[in-house]
């Protein structure tokens, strides 16, 4: 069963480090493509919950207060997509994924405040160290006329990375007593809506897409989504959190080096990307090392 999970892991790795790469593909504007990526993956969960009469039993006798709680994780995850998916069509692939990966610098102070899960030295070093590469990669590519970066594009990435630690320290709290079908076709849901409104308030079309933008949108949702997530959420039973925690910084590298190799993108990092991204996943490691749980609900 050990070698199966960790064919499993490899396999989710690689499968949600593609999610970047179905984006900067669509020519839809970006808010209608992160609306279509959450509907999408809401309605493939949606027969799973139909049939499963647990599943259907628990969302209608959750309690209000834990409702309530899931509709504003809900709210967090969209802005989450809007924030992150737009800001790939103003920077590149590697500077966005790496900038919406840094959310353990966020989770890691408000746990060791909030939820009592102590800091270490190497801990606190690590988020020091990854504050250090935002800054390289952000101030550095500021103004660097021949690079794919804009200032605008990385600081929307960052944001996106705030609500990513957002929705995680909500989801760590709901998840203790609402399982995860449940939990994700709530917040999916809710997300979904929320989407479709901010779409509406900036303009950004829900119809009339084209076919292509369709599929490639589905094949994401797919993709990413069933053989990404859920994948990752099975291997997690099977092999140690420390391990799993590690390999999930394979997703920025692994989403640089399609950006790269890939003939319709070819988008070459920077030297500032290159460099301050290094610096902010050995941060991220040192943060996650040992006093950060991995999240079962990572992207969503």
């Amino acid at each position: 069963m050990a070698n199966k999970a960790y064919i499993a892991l490899f396999i989710s790795v690689v499968s949600v480090s593609f999610a970047a790469i179905f984006i900067v593909s669509t020519e839809a504007p970006k808010l209608s493509v992160a609306f279509y990526r959450l509907l999408f993956t809401t309605l493939l969960i949606l027969p799973f919950v139909l049939l499963h009469k647990k599943t259907r039993d628990e969302i209608i006798n959750l309690p209000r207060k834990t409702l309530l709680i899931m509709f504003g994780i809900g709210a967090i995850l969209a802005l989450h997509f809007a924030f992150w998916i737009t800001s790939l069509g103003l920077t590149s692939v590697a500077s966005s994924v790496i900038l919406v990966t840094a959310h353990p610098l966020l989770v890691g102070p408000v746990s060791h405040f909030f939820l009592k899960e102590r800091l270490s030295i190497v801990n606190s070093l690590g988020i020091i160290l990854s504050v250090g590469g935002v800054i390289i990669l952000v101030y550095g590519n500021y103004g660097f006329a021949s690079g794919l970066d804009t200032l605008e594009g990385n600081i929307l990435a960052i944001i996106g990375g705030v609500f990513a630690g957002l929705y995680i320290l909500g989801g760590r709290k709901v998840r203790k007593t609402v399982s995860i079908g449940s939990y994700a076709f709530v917040v999916y849901t809710v997300g979904t809506v929320i989407l479709f409104i901010i779409c509406l308030l900036f303009n950004a079309p829900v119809i009339n897409l084209s076919l292509r933008d369709y599929g490639i949108i589905l094949l994401m949702a797919v993709v990413a989504g069933i053989f990404g997530h859920t994948l990752y959420n099975w291997s997690l039973e099977h092999i140690r959190a420390s391990v799993a925690s590690v390999v999930l910084l394979g997703e920025p590298i692994g989403s640089s080096l399609l950006a790269f190799a890939l003939p319709w993108i070819q988008q070459t990092p920077s030297y500032y990307t290159v460099v301050g991204g290094a610096i902010i996943l050995s941060g991220i490691y040192l943060t996650a090392r040992k006093t950060m749980k991995v999240e079962t609900l990572k992207n969503i």
